[in-house]
């Protein structure tokens, strides 16, 4: 095997880091993985630097342990590496490097102020997470750290920087930290020159521009692992130097990857900790605050339903049915555990037999909640069994998604295709049933779809290496990656459908209930 056949993709996710390595078939011949989890701490959702640095290290060193079991020699080059993260959020850096706060996550409500003022400014929406509301609202709350700030950036961009010293963003990335022009394919001047007018008075001597990263498209090289870097990655000192890379990229844009979805007309859905649609439409969408506009990896515009909250709370009841497995001596494991449970979901009422469930851990822009409290919620003439409960946390963590896509219905926009992939669809056709049922079309599962966002990454840093001169990314993964992939694509019965209609008129009607909670709890 020659090394430099080969391509490498690392997506820091929510619940955890993974690399996948693949081949020039772009076939997975290698993985690692490292779990982690958010913290809140003084009311911000974070990660700790340290724990991204370990837990890179450590994913890393646990890809060349499983390579070397397969292929019985070290993995000490690759061909190329991406480098994928959470999308959104602030991380603020002095021109020394240092972060100057904790890393605030896309989870964070904590923007409100900021982002609609923006909002109003740009005659664009304006998200709470997006980076460009974090640094506004720290402007208006007068935070210290801005005295020293040079660099912005998200957590892929701050990982990229690490390991090759570049200040370079993805384009789809970069939409969730600035608006995008995609007629020009980098930030949208009219804005940036808004938002110094706007900020001029506070006297800092940079303009927005300066402090944001450099705006690269799919295809372009971003860098070149340093020796530092390097040794970052695998401190043993036996990974190569002078690596390329391509531009690092959110989650959301390697998941349209993954799921061959960034062609016109078509779209996905990414289920796991957070979830969330990606639609690229063939014409101009009106402004919604709802509604997120952000590009491809090569620079279409995108209508995003963005959701803060999918999958933390069905965790958590796992946990409990597990806890109890234990007590009973059974020796089932978590991972059939999960199986069961969802299965059995779908015996359940197709509107769950009246029981209500909210899944809000954090706060949720779309239903307008700047907290969250998980709430479950019953009747007494409720069907309280175990397959509407199951069903009622399923059907529940896709509740807010099915709201702001109703917004979309409206603008009419055209979707061929809709493909799915996380860890929501783990368990085969359970959660691609009930998300047919809460959008009303069929939804398709390709083969590698449960290899997720690194596996996106990686055919990006396989594009940039690969691809013949003005191959588009559209055409190369439809004819060199995805063309002899497997799908399987399923559709809800009417009555479903239905179901899920009745469910989502009892939500929202009784979202008045899950906001008392935040007040009294």
């Amino acid at each position: 095997m020659n090394l430099k056949d080969t391509v490498l993709g690392i997506e820091l996710g929510s619940t955890r880091i993974k690399a996948v390595l693949i081949d020039k078939s772009h076939i997975p011949i290698a993985s690692g993985a490292y779990e982690w989890e958010n913290k809140f701490e003084n009311g911000i959702w974070t990660y700790s630097i340290d724990s991204v640095k370990i837990g890179l290290r450590t994913c890393f060193s646990d890809l060349k342990n499983n390579f070397k079991q397969k292929f019985s020699f070290d993995l000490t080059t690759v061909g190329a590496i991406g480098i994928s993260g959470m999308m959104h959020g602030y991380l603020p850096l002095d021109k020394n490097g240092n972060v100057l706060t904790e890393f605030r996550t896309w989870r964070n409500t904590i923007t409100e102020e900021a982002a609609e003022k923006l909002s109003a400014l740009f005659d664009f929406n304006i998200p709470q997470r997006w980076s460009i509301a974090h640094l506004y609202q720290a402007m208006l709350n007068k935070e210290k750290h801005l005295s020293d700030l040079d660099y912005l950036v998200t957590l892929s961009g701050y990982v990229h920087l690490l390991l090759t010293g570049e200040k370079v963003i993805g384009i789809g990335e970069a939409s969730g930290m600035f608006p995008i022009d995609s007629a020009i394919l980098n930030y949208d001047e009219n804005m940036l020159s808004k938002f110094d007018n706007l900020v001029k008075k506070q006297g800092f001597d940079w303009k927005i521009k300066d402090i944001l990263p450099k705006v690269l498209t799919a295809g372009t090289c971003g860098g070149y692992l340093t020796k530092s870097g390097a040794l970052l990655l695998d401190p043993n000192g036996e990974f190569e130097a002078g690596i390329p890379f391509c531009p690092p990229e959110g989650d959301a844009g390697t998941g349209m990857v993954a799921t061959n979805s960034i062609k016109e007309n078509t779209g996905n859905v990414s289920a796991g900790t957070s979830d969330f649609a990606m639609l690229v439409p063939d014409k101009k969408i009106n402004m919604h605050k709802e509604i997120d506009m952000v590009t491809t990896p090569s620079g279409k515009a995108v209508a995003m339903v963005h959701c803060n909250n999918c999958t933390s709370d069905i965790n958590a009841w796992v946990e409990i049915f597990y806890e109890f497995a234990k007590i009973t001596g059974s020796s089932i494991n978590k991972s059939d555990l999960f199986t069961l449970l969802f299965q059995k979901a779908l015996e359940g009422d197709f509107d769950c037999g009246g029981l209500l469930s909210y899944n809000y851990l954090s706060g949720e822009g779309i239903t307008d909640l700047a907290e969250g409290r998980p709430l479950f919620v019953r009747m007494q003439n409720s069907k309280f069994n175990l397959a509407n409960f199951m069903r009622v946390h399923l059907m529940s963590a896709l509740a807010t998604l099915k709201i702001g896509m109703k917004i979309l219905d409206k603008e009419d926009i055209k979707i061929d295709k809709i493909y799915a992939h996380g860890g929501y669809f783990k368990t085969p056709l359970v959660g691609q049933k009930i998300l047919s049922s809460a959008l009303g079309c069929p939804v398709t599962v390709m083969g590698t779809a449960g290899e997720g966002g690194p596996y996106g990454m990686a055919i990006l840093a396989g594009y940039m290496l690969w691809k013949q001169d003005g191959e588009l990314l559209e055409n190369y993964l439809e004819n060199k990656v995805f063309s002899k992939v497997k799908a399987n694509t399923v559709i809800a019965s009417r009555a479903e459908i239905e179901g899920f209609e009745k469910f989502t008129a009892m939500y929202e009607n009784a979202i008045s209930v899950e906001k008392e909670a935040i007040k009294k709890l």
